[in-house]
């Protein structure tokens, strides 16, 4: 059975029990403050799990496209080195919210896996919940008799809270799982070895197929446990592992899922899979990742060096990273797989054909980046082996070429292990350790339990028509962060401030208490589909009603960035061509930031269109027109645009100024005029394919006109009042231009002079023409002079000092064959005589600089220099 087939079936199976098919999320979540990736099938449905929403359809299926690399569920390190972990993987699931329960999700499970997919009823295992004495749980007694009616109970396998016990995180739902495993080893392996005995033993033939999740629990914030008022079901099966079963396979990386990307792999590489260990992992590792970090790219997220964009990052450079150790690519090739993995999943996920294009550019300048990266650390490292004494390299100094420069421990350990030296693996895990505790303790936030006043499931949002409302306090709970102190989240029934989404920053203002005193709302978020306000402190009467005040300038501020954006996207479609698509926004009440898909640089003439474009739809005073509520299907075909990697309803709502129409749930200004003028203040490149326009509207453009006059006025009272200062700086340049080079003459014939005489005050030490010496040069005439008088000399051996501007120089050259003769280096004598002018420096083993603050040093570092050829 092919994987689309088993896809289909799966769908088509919980349909027929009266599920409706909602479509995958985006794996990249945007407006969730808990998580960056979705890790699970639930994450999209959080909110009917906390009771937040009440579902539409109480029986749903899906398959959800996932990620696991961070945090708890991390599976990255595991990827490749067996046949059954990966990063990006599909997760096919049913779910019921407070509909049915363990009877029909244990009943169809077993239908679908045995008599559908014709799976052998021999070869599978289940486990139940045996009970935890820490939570007071006993045995999942009502599971364990609903299975033991279906399989015979020596194939029901007792799991411990580890293994069977489902959590959402540290607080929230939970509840007993039952697992359901497969066993596709030989008959002769089982008949040697019992089945039962390898479930979650980390065997790679006997392996979770499918997790049952039966949500009846909230764990609390002092570990407790309370009843759910509604009890949930919540299943996991893995997708390729299910293919792997009923395609006869031993591995994920078998199947029709794998088998096309890594044919390409071979082809590419020209290395086959199958023959090598080394290489087989090497080959699963790229294989998975490419389909990580094209579905991440699809959905918006391009690698970057902070938060989900550093995850995507680190999981392309470690297929990078393989290709380069292990299968000899020294050149870009991973982009080239985009094509194969659009073709065998394109029409799954049409993102992927729809993104094609600029996941190829995205990750081939990736590519070239890290190569660049690899090459450097390459010679980093040879200078840290050259400055190490005994053979073993300083774990810290290793952390350093990890941390700073990006270069792989295990590419390290294995260089070092080819040139006889080993690595202090302890040094390095305490200085990783010590990075993860300091990063921990950054973000680490405690969250006491919501303290629930009333039960109010509506919690409705009026700040499009409103910035003031009466309220009441629905719940509360205190927070506490290392960054940000103590703090209250307040969900109240109603609200006019709008909570951070969209690109647009949450609002910001005050409660009104009856007496009135005044709380401040220092920011809005959105949360499990609730609005939660931070304070620094509560209401003194929670049950009263309070008056809640959004920050009227800054929303008007912000709603003018945003309408200004959406003018902006119009105007690079029209002006730039519509393969131009929206890519990520910024919109705070100051500045605006607009990503967008561009091949090229914008030209001046292409940048005062844009503001020309846009202002003139300020100018022409076009009205807000918004529509509420409107099914889907109706607001694309009436021309709205959609953004990729965006969740969207059923019913969705349109903004449209003049024939600029998105979906959006921002706020905007009322008229276009509101907005007064748009200025864009730069423009370059993100990556590959993605240009990056930053601007300003209202009250920002006349601070900045402001600014610029005062700037301008300053400059023409320098240039004593000329009348085109441009004219008269272009002057001072051209002037200043031809001073440098006159001044760059005569340093080298004062160098050439100085080279005569320095001849004459060599001493001949052991062999070695040397000379420490105390120069008026700087580092420019240095470096020509010591390599003047290494052109025609061997056996040189100089160090050179000079003071300029306050600071303090030193400059070391050492002769090539005194470098290979006597171990000589340049890098390493610079940075310890670096200490005598309390600076550093480095460079290569024949020449090397160091810069320092105390000039005072100068004449210690010359008196040392004769020791090391001594």
């Amino acid at each position: 059975m092919t994987s689309k087939e088993t896809r289909k079936r799966f769908l088509d199976f919980f349909v027929d029990k009266g599920h409706k098919i909602v479509s995958s999320a985006p794996m990249v979540i945007k407006d969730d403050p808990t998580l960056m990736f979705t890790n699970a099938g639930m994450n999209q449905f959080k909110e009917f799990f906390l009771g937040n929403s009440i579902a539409k359809n109480t029986r749903v299926v899906d398959t959800q496209k996932c990620l696991r690399v961070s945090g708890k569920h991390n599976d990255l390190e595991e990827v490749g080195k067996d046949t059954y972990h990966h990063t990006m993987f599909e997760m096919l699931g049913n779910w019921s919210f407070g509909d049915y329960f363990k009877a029909e999700a244990i009943k169809w499970s077993w239908e679908l896996l045995t008599e559908v997919f014709k799976i052998d009823k021999d070869s599978l295992y289940v486990s139940v919940f045996e009970g935890s004495d820490d939570d007071g749980l006993s045995l999942d007694k009502e599971a364990f008799d609903l299975w033991k009616a279906i399989v015979p109970e020596d194939r029901i396998i007792m799991g411990n809270k580890k293994d069977n016990f489902w959590e959402m995180g540290d607080q929230g739902p939970c509840g007993p799982c039952s697992e359901i495993h497969v066993d596709i080893r030989s008959a002769e392996e089982k008949a040697k070895v019992l089945g039962a005995s390898l479930v979650n033993a980390d065997h790679p033939q006997v392996v979770e197929i499918w997790n049952l999740v039966f949500m009846q629990y909230n764990r609390k914030a002092d570990g407790s446990l309370e009843s759910l008022p509604a009890k949930h079901v919540d299943t996991g099966m893995g997708f390729e592992r299910l293919c792997m079963v009923l395609q006869g396979v031993q591995s994920n990386y078998d199947t029709d899922v794998f088998k096309p990307i890594i044919r390409e792999i071979e082809t590419i590489t020209n290395h086959k899979y199958g023959k090598n260990e080394e290489t087989d992992i090497a080959i699963r590792v790229i294989a998975d990742h490419i389909r990580a970090v094209s579905f991440s790219i699809a959905d918006g997220q391009l690698p970057s060096n902070t938060g989900a964009g550093y995850v995507i990052r680190r999981i392309l450079r470690r297929a990078i990273r393989y290709g380069f150790t292990f299968l000899d690519t020294k050149g870009p090739f991973i982009y080239r797989l985009v094509n194969v993995l659009t073709d065998s999943m394109g029409e799954a996920f049409p993102e992927l054909k729809d993104q094609k294009q600029l996941i190829e550019n995205v990750i081939k300048e990736e590519e070239h980046s890290f190569l660049n990266t690899l090459e450097q650390g390459l010679v980093l490292l040879d200078q840290v082996i050259a400055n190490t004494k005994d053979k073993k390299v300083d774990g810290r100094k290793a952390f350093e070429l990890y941390d700073t420069y990006g270069f792989p421990i295990d590419l390290t350990a294995l260089i070092l292990s080819e040139k006889g030296y080993s690595l202090d693996e302890a040094g390095f895990n305490e200085a990783m350790q010590e990075q993860k505790n300091r990063s921990k303790s950054a973000s680490e936030v405690a969250k006491e339990d919501w303290v629930v006043l009333s039960k109010d499931l509506e919690q409705e949002f009026v700040g499009y028509d409103t910035l003031e409302a009466d309220v009441r306090l629905v719940k509360y709970r205190k927070v506490t962060s290392k960054k940000q102190g103590e703090q209250f989240q307040l969900v109240f029934n109603l609200t006019p401030f709008y909570a951070e989404g969209g690109g647009q920053v949450g609002d910001k203002g005050y409660l009104e208490e009856p007496n009135g005193d005044v709380i401040y709302i220092i920011d809005t978020n959105k949360e499990n589909n609730e609005i939660v306000h931070f304070t620094k402190s509560l209401p003194k009467n929670l049950n009263e009603r309070l008056k809640a005040v959004v920050d009227k300038k800054q929303r008007q501020r912000t709603e003018a960035n945003h309408t200004a954006t959406h003018l902006l996207h119009q105007a690079l479609r029209e002006i730039l061509g519509t393969h131009v698509e929206q890519k990520g926004s910024a919109v705070h009440s100051k500045y605006l930031r607009f990503d967008f898909s561009h091949f090229s640089k914008l030209t001046s003439d292409e940048l005062r269109e844009v503001e020309n474009f846009v202002n003139a739809r300020i100018d022409g005073q076009l009205p807000f027109e918004e529509r509420r509520n409107v099914p889907m299907k109706e607001a694309m075909e009436s021309g709205a645009m959609a953004l990729f990697g965006e969740k969207y309803g059923d019913t969705v709502r349109t903004v449209k100024f003049g024939q600029s129409i998105e979906l959006c749930g921002g706020t905007h200004v009322k008229n276009t005029a509101d907005i007064w003028h748009f200025k864009i203040k730069s423009e370059g490149a993100v990556a590959a394919g993605i240009r990056r326009i930053e601007a300003i509207t209202s009250d920002a453009v006349k601070d900045f006109y402001t600014e610029n006059h005062q700037m301008l006025t300053e400059i023409k009272d320098l240039l004593n009042n000329a009348q085109d200062p441009v004219k008269s700086v272009a002057s001072l340049q051209e002037e200043n231009s031809r001073l440098k080079k006159e001044v760059e003459q005569l340093l080298k014939d004062k160098a050439k002079n100085l080279k005569g005489e320095l001849k004459n005050e060599l001493q001949e030490v052991n062999g070695v023409q040397f000379l420490a010496k105390k120069v008026d040069l700087d580092a420019a005439g240095i470096k020509d002079l010591s390599f003047e008088m290494g052109s025609n000399m061997e056996n040189l051996f100089l160090l050179f000092g000079t003071e300029q501007s306050g600071k303090a120089l030193l400059s070391c050259y050492i002769s090539k064959n005194l470098v290979a003769e006597k171990e000589l280096n340049a890098g390493t004598i610079v940075r310890e005589l670096g200490k005598f002018i309390q600076g550093g420096g480095g460079g290569q083993p024949f020449f090397a600089t160091a810069g320092g603050k105390n000039p005072a040093g100068i004449e210690e570092a010359l008196s040392q220099a004769k020791t090391y050829i001594s």
